[in-house]
């Protein structure tokens, strides 16, 4: 039996809970697709699979918001402001290279305002694009980890401001302010946490449903933030590397999207939470 893979603390909690209800009236039909009758001498007993669901996805959602609050409210620049720490403060125009893949690794990067595109090449020239990075990110955590050179190209993909912080100095932050450290932790685990997904959804999903949670991702749905219903520019080319898909794939679920109202071009790309039906539909 196929499986559908569905990442619930990305999904609005309606949407989830809508999707809950269809699926447990389906499981309550038998198997010639009616519905089940009340048992004599009482009412039917109440199905435990969307309660279950429901009580996990609520304790799920509530961990991911406490951590969301918690980072959302921890001012990066601030403390860096407060502690002193020795850091340079760069300007980036749109696409701008911030480094290039192979270049030695010297510092990390904090994203203070505008987008940063990353992505890697082969040795065969294809381009894949692994993340876009939004202010609150860093940028160039690898070094920490011990990697010499950089693994990957980042790019602005907007007018972009970072603060660059040598290794040196953010080894000597992490060991001696907690409060960042734990900031920096939280960021980490949530890039996993990301990172997993993604796997997940390349080796399950279709290449459809790749598209529609990346337009979801773009639009910060089901972060802290308020969603953002207007994306930045961004081509189909660049979509297309993030999906794992050919140009001309992403050119035609962009159009049937459109179609269906989930997406419309009206003063830029405006992404509708009714995309999140692509995404749970099996």
């Amino acid at each position: 039996m196929r499986k559908t893979y569905i990442h619930f603390e990305q999904v609005p909690v309606a949407a989830a809970e809508k999707i809950l209800e269809q699926e447990n009236s389906s499981a309550k039909r038998n198997g010639n697709g009616n519905r089940l009758v009340k048992k004599s001498g009482g009412a039917p007993s109440a199905p435990r699979t969307l309660p279950r669901k429901l009580e996990v996805f609520s304790a799920m959602s509530a961990r991911k918001k406490t951590i969301d609050s918690e980072t959302a409210n921890f001012d990066v620049e601030a403390f860096l402001d407060s502690a002193g720490v020795a850091r340079n403060i760069v300007e980036f125009r749109a696409k701008d290279t911030i480094f290039s893949q192979g270049d030695i690794g010297k510092d990390v990067m904090y994203i203070q305002k505008g987008t940063v595109k990353l992505s890697v090449v082969s040795k065969t020239g294809k381009e894949a694009v692994v993340a876009m990075l939004k202010p609150g990110d860093f940028v160039g955590e690898g070094v920490l980890a011990g990697q010499p050179v950089r693994m990957a190209t980042a790019e602005a993909a907007t007018p972009a401001t970072l603060l660059v912080i040598g290794l040196k100095e953010m080894i000597r932050v992490l060991h001696a302010e907690h409060a960042f450290s734990d900031r920096f932790i939280s960021y980490m685990v949530a890039r996993n946490i990301r990172i997993e997904e993604d796997l997940i959804d390349q080796l399950f999903n279709s290449s459809e449903k790749r598209l529609a949670r990346t337009l979801l991702l773009l639009a910060r749905y089901g972060n802290h933030e308020k969603p953002q219903f207007v994306l930045p520019k961004i081509s189909q080319e660049t979509l297309a590397e993030m999906v794992g898909t050919t140009r001309s794939r992403v050119n035609f679920f962009m159009n049937k999207f459109k179609k269906m109202g989930f997406i419309n071009y009206d003063g830029g790309l405006h992404v509708n939470d009714s995309l999140l039906s692509v995404v749970l539909h099996d």
